[in-house]
């Protein structure tokens, strides 16, 4: 099944530079300051060493001090188990993919199977109340006999028949995985089969006995970011100093990693190298000849498919050599891209008005199809190809809400469509493209009371008059004094679009029990397209700021709710969202819930992936750019003798993305000023913190409880 493994790493250079007279007159490059003078002189630095018995000992005595407040609440028992129970429910509907095989594919975790059973059926039973599945790989089993705490982290399956696979395991949740061989139809790892080593690796077959791999080679053979830059084929029965080089990037680019276009018949029509020059830029080289050959796209554009012999290619810039926006989606005939990489010519597919951008484009046996938001709202667009170009027609699915492509067969057109909103539980669709067909094959059962609410979308006006959509999910019968309960989530980074979407755990332990929930789309993320990701980059980041603080002011305006009962929640990119409202607005929240954070912007190029997002933030290492940098950094602007709300701050250890220093440090140094903290290191879990659903109760739980005591109260 033709799947596209884009990897989302990156990093800009981080070579030494010398101040020089460029020839043509423009401004010399910046000297850049030693990474090793960064913040050389915070008294934290020992927390970044990520399990040394210091900072665990630190993170243990926090987390037994801040248990014993949320779990002592009395509350919280029946939170955690009202989480539980929804997670752990066996009649949630299981999302499935088509398989080779002709079956269809699914991850199933409950209370019975923590860890989780890779587990298989056919579509006549899927139809059904309770479908009958078969367990292809039970991961809970498979810890228990090798003593290891293994999350599973998906398979890579070769077309056609996909019945042999790259099972991907990682230990307690890390971004670094092991890599084995696995053959479905024996339930059993490949004896002599591939087998790859724990690291940060990116993989795909070629064919049955040929992987392309990236990976770290030799020691220190990684790009600043921690991934790999040397893409190497790697034989059956090799060992991995046999495998032989085929394209080598630049230890400045984020990663390498192979990329792969087959068609719908399994058969590969491109071996590339994708070459991560920044987390946004890239480049595609064809593996085909001899010598790689760079295909002739621009840097900020995205390969999304193949059907009907065109490659698909999302434009992230505008392309005015070609006459292309950003935003278009454009196609290639791939034969004669291949026979003239610099002249062959762009069809233009579909180009988005300014309140929309194309989400996700999937492709069927002969259909491409794509999901469109259009104000935050989602559409799915049927495109066929022929002799005149491409022709649209519209799904008819349900309006005002997110619909989500899934999983496409290649044997004919069909393809799942997921569609859900904020009071509306997922139902599940099968799509016939060639037909537009649509059946409604599942449908999520309702895990708390939407009667009580409305949905609602606002617009606040930013610092510079931009409009920022948002949505207020409110009990109906609110009284507009200020007084309603409300969390504001939000992101705003990495083009990462926040749409509609159905949580039974935050319905059950939040808008059931009166509260109200907002999400702002601010820019920095997708919701608008490429465009409104690039008005929050790098110089312009305080825009993305000032967007969030826009909507708090506008919901505080229209008496939803006041600064006494407006909490604010963030993960990851959004948690350095939640630092910098703690230090530059305080005064507008009483709750601030910052999950695995960026937090120290000074030093983050240095800590964990954090190298390639120099394309989002800047690089601290130029002074101009760190002078940007500084001013909203929350780690050293947090201060002594303002007004900060308690906060509960969360991390993982094993979270090899995001560096569990930012949240140690973070609550160390609000300590060490005198102010309240709650802290919560999940020894397992990675970056999402969900290794297995009895810990993402668990963290669900103590959130919404430190949510009622300090809004609800």
């Amino acid at each position: 099944m033709k799947r596209l493994l884009l990897a989302l790493l990156a990093t800009t250079s981080l070579m030494t530079l010398t101040p020089a007279t460029a020839a043509d007159g423009a401004k010399p490059a910046e000297a850049r300051t030693p990474l090793s003078e960064l913040g050389k002189d915070d008294p934290y630095l020992w927390m970044e060493e990520i399990e040394g018995t210091r900072p665990l000992d630190w993170a243990k005595a926090e987390n037994t001090r801040s248990l014993g407040v949320l779990q002592g609440d009395a509350r919280y028992a029946d939170l955690e188990a009202k989480a539980l129970a929804i997670l752990n429910a066996k009649d949630r509907v299981p999302g499935v993919s088509f398989a080779g095989d002709g079956s269809l594919r699914n991850f199933w975790q409950d209370a019975d199977h923590v860890r989780g059973l890779w587990r298989k059926t056919t579509l006549e039973s899927y139809r059904t109340a309770q479908p009958a599945w078969e367990t292809i790989l039970d991961i809970d089993a498979l810890s228990k006999a090798e003593n290891a705490n293994w999350v599973f982290k998906g398979a890579s399956c070769l077309p056609p028949e996909e019945t042999r696979c790259l099972v991907t395991l990682s230990n307690g949740g890390k971004d670094a995985v092991s890599v084995r061989e696995f053959d479905t139809t024996t339930k059993t790892f490949v004896d002599g089969g591939f087998v790859l080593p724990e690291g940060k690796q990116n993989y795909s077959w070629l064919d049955k006995d040929t992987l392309l791999v990236g990976r770290e080679w030799a020691p220190g053979e990684l790009t600043n970011s921690g991934y790999a830059y040397v893409l190497k084929t790697l034989k059956r029965g090799q060992a991995l100093d046999q495998a032989v080089e085929i394209y080598r990037g630049q230890k400045t680019d984020v990663s390498v990693s192979p990329f792969i276009l087959r068609d719908a018949d399994g058969k590969v029509v491109a071996k590339m190298a994708y070459r991560g020059v920044t987390f946004f830029e890239r480049e595609y080289h064809l593996l085909d000849g001899a010598q790689p050959v760079k295909l002739d796209l621009p840097l900020k554009s995205s390969i999304q498919g193949y059907v009907d012999g065109q490659m698909v290619v999302l434009m992230e810039q505008d392309w005015p050599a070609r006459g292309f926006k950003t935003g278009d989606l454009v196609s290639f005939d791939l034969a004669k891209l291949k026979a003239a990489p610099d002249k062959a010519a762009a069809t233009l597919v579909l180009r988005p008005s300014a309140r929309q951008s194309v989400e996700s484009v999937n492709s069927t046996r002969n259909k491409l199809v794509v999901s469109l938001l259009d104000n935050v709202k989602g559409a799915a667009l049927v495109f066929s190809h022929g002799p005149k170009g491409w022709t649209s027609q519209k799904l008819d699915l349900p309006a005002n809400s997110s619909i989500g492509l899934g999983s496409a067969s290649d044997q004919d057109d069909r393809i799942f469509v997921s569609v859900t909103g904020y009071l509306t539980p997922s139902t599940f669709w099968l799509a016939d493209a060639a037909t537009l067909k649509l059946e409604q094959v599942k449908a999520s059962p309702a895990r708390f009371d939407a009667s009580t609410h409305v949905v609602e979308q606002f617009e606040a006006t930013s610092s510079d008059g931009v409009k920022i959509p948002y949505f207020v999910v409110r009990p109906k019968g609110v009284k507009y004094d200020g007084s309603s309960p409300t969390l504001l989530y939000a992101y705003g980074g990495f083009q990462v679009p926040l749409t509609p979407g159905y949580s039974g755990v935050m319905g059950k332990l939040w808008l059931e029990r009166g509260g109200t929930y907002v999400v702002a789309n601010i820019r920095g993320g997708g919701e608008f397209g490429p465009a409104w990701h690039e008005a929050g980059l790098k110089a312009n980041r305080q825009k993305v700021y000032d967007d969030f603080f826009a909507v708090s002011q506008d919901l505080i305006a229209r008496k939803i709710t006041s600064p006494r009962r407006l909490g604010i929640m963030g993960g990851s990119n959004g948690g350095l969202l939640m630092g910098v409202a703690l230090t530059q607005r305080p005064e507008l929240y009483n709750a601030v819930v910052v999950q695995v954070p960026l937090f120290d912007m000074i030093r983050y190029s240095q800590l964990g992936a954090g190298a390639s997002w120099v394309g989002e933030y800047g690089d601290p290492a130029i002074p101009s750019e760190r002078a940007v940098i500084a001013k909203y950094d929350p780690y050293s602007n947090l201060k002594a003798g303002r007004n900060y709300p308690e906060v509960f701050i969360e991390t993982s250890t094993k979270d090899d993305r995001v560096h569990p220093a930012h949240a140690r440090k973070a609550a160390a140094r609000l300590m060490e000023l005198g102010y309240p903290v709650l802290y919560y290191e999940n020894i397992d879990g990675g970056h999402a913190g969900a290794a297995n659903l009895a810990e993402t109760a668990r963290r669900q739980a103590l959130e919404y409880v430190y949510l009622t005591r300090r809004l609800m109260d």
